[in-house]
């Protein structure tokens, strides 16, 4: 089984230091079934200053990180033979990702179908006012987005990604019925105790999930899914 890599392209790499080191995510890595590799942008620049934006053609606020530092680093990924396989033959699948508001929305459906088709995702965190369009285009890249708002820059996305494509690799999850779209599943969930009392009113378990009956129980968590999805 090959091993599934991830390359996160960013002027802040310290930023994953402390999610990727914690609980699945890096248990998934010590069990080499996932690579989790930050690039710091800043060391890919030509310019002696190490910068990496400069203002926008057409004037407007903020600033667009450039092109070249960008590319030089994507170049360095690819030709990194150590990432190659075992028989030096280049089998890697590349998919390459923007973080951006205006992208495709990022689902399960698109995380399990990554998992399945590359064994390489290179993630361009965005800051600023964003990245030069010239990136998409040259590496014919795929612009994501995990929802309908704007966040300072693409790291906290990536890391929602990430996360998500891992639960779909084989392993990464110690029980693969933890996987809510190969079950039925409910929002709304219950553990113990049975009766819970506060403030003097006592909140209890739905009597079906007491039963034992694994097709009322379904039927149960399949119409509170229902009813949510339809708010």
């Amino acid at each position: 089984m090959s091993i599934m890599r991830f390359h996160i392209i960013t002027i802040f790499p310290n930023m994953f230091d402390s999610y990727f080191n914690e609980s699945i995510i890096s248990r998934a890595i010590e069990n080499k079934l996932i690579e989790v590799s930050t690039y710091a942008l800043r060391e890919y620049t030509i310019d002696k200053h190490r910068r990496v934006d400069g203002r926008p053609y057409g004037g407007g606020p903020g600033m667009v990180m450039w092109v070249d530092p960008i590319l030089n680093c994507v170049d360095a990924i690819k030709k990194n033979k150590g990432l190659r396989m075992k028989n030096k033959v280049d089998t890697r699948k590349f998919k390459i990702v923007i973080l951006s508001p205006g992208g495709k929305m990022f689902t399960n459906t698109l995380a399990k179908n990554t998992a399945k088709k590359y064994t390489d995702v290179i993630f361009i965190c965005g800051r600023y006012e964003g990245i030069d369009s010239r990136v998409k285009k040259i590496l014919k890249a795929e612009e994501w987005s995990i929802g309908d708002y704007v966040l300072t820059g693409g790291e906290l996305p990536t890391m929602v990604c990430i996360d998500t494509i891992s639960r779909q690799i084989k392993g990464v999850l110690n029980d693969e019925n933890s996987l809510e779209e190969t079950r039925t599943a409910s929002h709304e969930i219950y553990a113990r105790p049975e009766i819970y009392e506060y403030a003097g009113k006592k909140y209890r378990v739905p009597k079906v999930l007491l039963s034992g009956n694994h097709k009322l129980i379904d039927e149960y968590r399949a119409k509170k899914e229902n009813k949510i999805g339809k708010k």
